[in-house]
């Protein structure tokens, strides 16, 4: 089933729920970026950046362009603002201080690509449509399968059997699909060469001088409810941010602590978690606001009166968040073998 086909199987007051909410996402992460100011110069799949997004392409936009392309194989009238999503090649058939954060992570020598693969195979159970595409997406990037489908597993809104749910989004956010990426964010991996939506965005002509062309965001946007696309993404991504965090002197040498590390810097940014590891936590103002925007303002304040300030809060939040949802363990009984 291509993603449009999946929305179009949902019922008309769920499609009405996701487009409501796509319209009130992009207003939120407008907001959002006003409120990270321009101190926030790092990227971060969930947190955004202060660059202008200039044609306000976004989760609204994806949304309609899939309706559209499942209507328009249905004979349907509907409007198609912008070139449908691409069919993508090998999608699944659904659709497609530094001890406190792991007690393996060191800033010892090595490279965490070294940790290509987990010694036994990765246990997906009601995943397991997508087990074959996080093997490739793993095995393409020097990643631990179970340390990538760990990723993907924190981030994405599951089922009630646990299945990640494709259409996954964040409602303080334009953060989509099962990476939960924003949109500034997916369209800077589009641009990086030799990703995996670089080589989609070349071959789909959606690029010009290496940019993402205008009228093609809308359709590139879209690819975040395919999973094939988001999982490579955050393999991408990942491997980006692991090897930011080597050249800053931090690694780690078990699956488990590769895929925290991972998602620290999935979920803060690079800089932000270089930040986070080495100095045990964030300064305070930036804290607040980015504890504010992950469970509310009032409980933010809750926390931070607890805990007596922001960056204590911050980290007591962000380490308890890894512990119950960075779990790699839950893919592969090898997990917390060591690496190297």
């Amino acid at each position: 089933m291509t993603p449009a086909s999946a929305l179009a199987a949902l019922s008309p007051e769920r499609r009405a729920a996701l487009i409501y909410g796509a319209a009130q996402a992009e207003l939120s992460d407008r907001l959002w970026k006003a409120a990270l100011g321009p101190e926030a110069s790092d990227t971060s799949a969930r947190g955004g950046t202060t660059a202008d997004f200039r044609d306000h392409d976004s989760q609204l936009t994806a949304l309609m362009n899939l309706l559209s392309l499942e209507a328009t194989r249905n004979g349907i009238a509907a409007p198609s603002p912008a070139p449908p999503p691409a069919q993508l090649p090998g999608a699944p058939s659904h659709a497609s201080p530094i001890g406190a954060v792991s007690s393996r992570m060191s800033a010892a020598q090595g490279d965490t690509r070294d940790a290509i693969v987990d010694a036994a195979p990765c246990s997906f159970g009601a995943n397991a449509r997508y087990r074959d595409c996080v093997d490739a997406a793993a095995a393409r990037t020097g990643l631990p399968a179970a340390a990538l489908a760990a990723i993907v597993d924190a981030e994405a809104a599951k089922a009630s059997d646990g299945s990640w749910q494709t259409y996954s989004r964040n409602p303080r956010s334009s953060a989509a699909g099962l990476g939960q990426f924003l949109t500034r964010t997916w369209q800077g991996l589009a641009e990086t060469p030799g990703t995996w939506l670089n080589r989609q965005a070349e071959a789909q002509g959606w690029l010009a001088g290496g940019r993402v062309q205008a009228h093609a965001r809308g359709a590139l946007l879209a690819l975040r409810y395919d999973p094939t696309a988001a999982i490579n993404g955050v393999a991408d991504y990942a491997r980006r941010n692991l090897d930011g965090l080597k050249r800053a002197g931090v690694t780690a040498d078990d699956t488990r602590g590769v895929a925290r590390l991972a998602y620290l810097g999935h979920h803060l940014g690079l800089g932000d978690a270089i930040r986070f590891v080495r100095d045990g936590g964030l300064a305070g103002a930036h804290a607040k606001t980015l504890l504010d925007a992950q469970i509310g303002s009032a409980a933010s304040s809750r926390k931070i009166a607890q805990a007596g300030n922001a960056t204590e809060a911050h980290r007591d939040w962000m380490l308890v968040y890894l512990d119950r949802r960075v779990r790699p363990e839950d893919f592969s009984t090898a997990s917390r073998q060591s690496i190297g």
